[in-house]
């Protein structure tokens, strides 16, 4: 017989949960089994795995060490996390939030892929603030995903708790997510864009269309231009659903795609901003987001705003194309100053 202790970093999640990473090897349905079996118990009674682990309970697995050993054989014997610098806006016990670059997958698309998560293990374990034996019972990991080639704020739990919550304020849309893009053609005044979204899984893309279809979400999409000239414009998106692609797509099927979009784009404007700035990826960033009045795993979030800085390219196209010769006034929401750059509405540093 083995006895688990809850500990605090564990705590929040669910029994079947626990047990699932804890055994990593063992299918789902030996947990299921033992438990209606009595020989995995919580706090010495018997549990169906739904239930929601405490710190200080004690978990106990009425196995024989061999059995024990063997579902967990091959997750012991992983290789270790790699790492990399990561720019951190927040942190506290409970959450992080990053600033992730081009390039960088949020989460695993494959099983050899290297992502944020990965990324963000191996900072926590450097930190000390997991251990190999804590990632057996629970994995820190991201609660919102950004494409690929889409930078900035992703949100990361390090406890399940925190985890669960802050997945909840995506899910009710309690929590404001802003995004800064620079778009084809001269946008004058504010929309709302409302559309119904299906995505082609083998080609990996999406379709807007006006009217209800089968299949398909419906989304809306919030747009308010910054600055601009004739032929582009900086705007601000604020997404009210939260879709894949969809402001790419959302943007493009009005008129207005998205500067180096190469699935949605406009390929002669495109190539222009390849030929004279290297951009080969969309200009689209994950900007900034408003937290509500929080209480619990997250309430040093509570009320805060964190923005993420753009990446330099970005932000050179920008100072070139569009803020030239300006003086700054009129995009003071964002934090420009003049062509000198763009203050990053928090303090942040890079870690390693």
């Amino acid at each position: 017989m083995r006895e688990l202790h809850v500990k605090e970093e564990e705590a929040g999640q669910r029994l079947d949960k626990y047990l699932q990473k804890y055994m990593a090897e063992a299918p789902k349905s030996f947990f299921y089994k033992m438990l209606r079996k009595k020989n995995i118990v919580c706090n010495k009674k018997k549990c169906d795995g739904s239930q929601r682990l405490k710190e200080g309970d004690c978990i106990q697995l009425f196995l024989s060490d061999e059995t024990i050993e063997g579902f967990r054989r091959k997750s012991q014997d992983r290789k270790s996390f790699p790492v990399t610098e990561l720019d951190i806006l927040y942190e506290d016990p409970q959450a992080i939030l990053i600033n992730k670059p081009v390039g960088m997958l949020s989460q695993k698309a494959g099983e050899g892929d290297i992502s944020l998560v990965e990324y963000l293990t191996g900072y926590l374990l450097a930190a000390g603030t997991v251990t190999e034996e804590s990632l057996r019972s629970f994995r820190p990991s991201v609660c919102n995903r950004l494409d690929r080639n889409t930078s900035g704020l992703i949100t990361a739990g390090k406890t399940p708790a925190a985890l669960r919550d802050m997945s909840a304020l995506f899910k009710d849309r309690t929590a404001r997510k802003y995004y800064l893009c620079l778009v084809k053609g001269k946008v004058e005044r504010e929309g709302r864009l409302f559309g119904w979204l299906s995505k082609d899984e083998e080609t990996n893309q999406v379709i807007v269309r006006p009217a209800p279809q089968k299949g398909a979400s419906e989304i809306c999409t919030i747009y308010t231009p910054i600055a601009g000239k004739e032929d582009v414009t900086l705007l601000k998106v604020e997404l009210i659903t939260g879709k894949s692609h969809q402001i790419r797509a959302h943007l493009s099927s009005v008129g207005h795609p998205v500067i180096g979009d190469r699935k949605y784009g406009d390929e002669r404007l495109n190539r222009q901003y390849r030929e004279r700035y290297g951009l080969s990826y969309q200009f689209l960033h994950a900007w900034q987001m408003e937290f509500p009045k929080l209480s619990g795993p997250l309430a040093g979030l509570s009320e805060k705003t964190v923005k993420a800085p753009l990446p330099d390219l970005l932000k050179k196209i920008l100072e070139e194309e569009i803020l030239k010769g300006k003086d700054g006034r009129g995009y003071g929401n964002l934090g420009f100053q003049g062509t000198s750059g763009f203050d990053s509405g928090g303090t942040h540093k890079p870690h390693k």
